[in-house]
């Protein structure tokens, strides 16, 4: 048994090397993200698969969080995959607040360093949710120093809509879903240490509509994010 077993090896030792190649690859250099659920509409849909650039903020061993080089620093605005400090759960969120940032939220409006961001651009639409119902949901542009994208609330949804305020510290981030109302991030789970951050997500790399049998959605193929 031993020794088919080493044949086997053996004789299949280059497709082995390539797995192997492709494992460390995806693990150390670039990623790709299926979008699972609905936290982070409208700027990603579920059953978006985007790309994640692992080597955006830090080199690590692969398979491990030990980093063995800083590459980058993480910016207010990026959309981030990390691993939940709560329970491990790879999670994609908005990056919202650096170390040093006084950062808080009052009835849904978000002050960075004491300013306000502006909402912009109103738009009124249904939301159908996994549960089965529909929602009314009021679709913002938010901006707050430079940094604008869209954002949306969820009417009749009780959510931690005021929290802070909060002096993030050293080596810390503070993460948002832009679909406020049905996110778990850093109001429920805690702000993530930097050793957890997996990589930046760059763009849509593919997308189905997973509620209409997976029809793709040509549209958001390679939409930057």
């Amino acid at each position: 048994m031993l020794k088919a077993s080493l044949d086997w090896i053996k004789s299949n030792r280059s497709f082995l090397l390539v797995l192997l190649c492709f494992g460390l690859f995806r693990t150390a250099v670039a990623d790709w993200n299926p979008i699972p659920s609905g936290s982070m509409r409208p700027t990603l849909l579920e059953g978006d698969v985007v790309f994640v650039n692992r080597l955006a903020y830090d080199f690590k061993l692969p398979l491990s969080n030990l980093v063995l080089a800083h590459l980058g620093e993480p910016r207010r605005g990026d959309v981030v995959t990390f691993s939940s400090p709560q329970d491990g759960t790879r999670l994609i969120k908005r990056l919202v607040a650096v170390p040093g940032d006084r950062v808080e939220m009052r009835d849904e409006i978000l002050y960075i360093n004491g300013q306000a961001a502006h909402y912009e651009h109103p738009e009124m639409l249904t939301e159908h949710l996994d549960s089965g119902q529909n929602l009314q949901a009021l679709r913002l542009t938010e901006r707050i120093d430079g940094v604008e994208h869209r954002v949306q609330w969820l009417k009749g949804v009780q959510a931690r809509s005021s929290f802070g305020p909060l002096t993030v510290p050293a080596g810390q981030y503070l993460m948002l879903g832009d679909n406020r109302d049905n996110s778990a991030d850093s109001r429920y789970i805690g702000l993530v240490p930097r050793a957890l951050l997996i990589g930046r997500a760059g763009r849509v790399l593919v997308s189905a509509d997973i509620k209409a049998h997976w029809a793709p959605r040509f549209e958001r193929f390679l939409q930057p994010i």
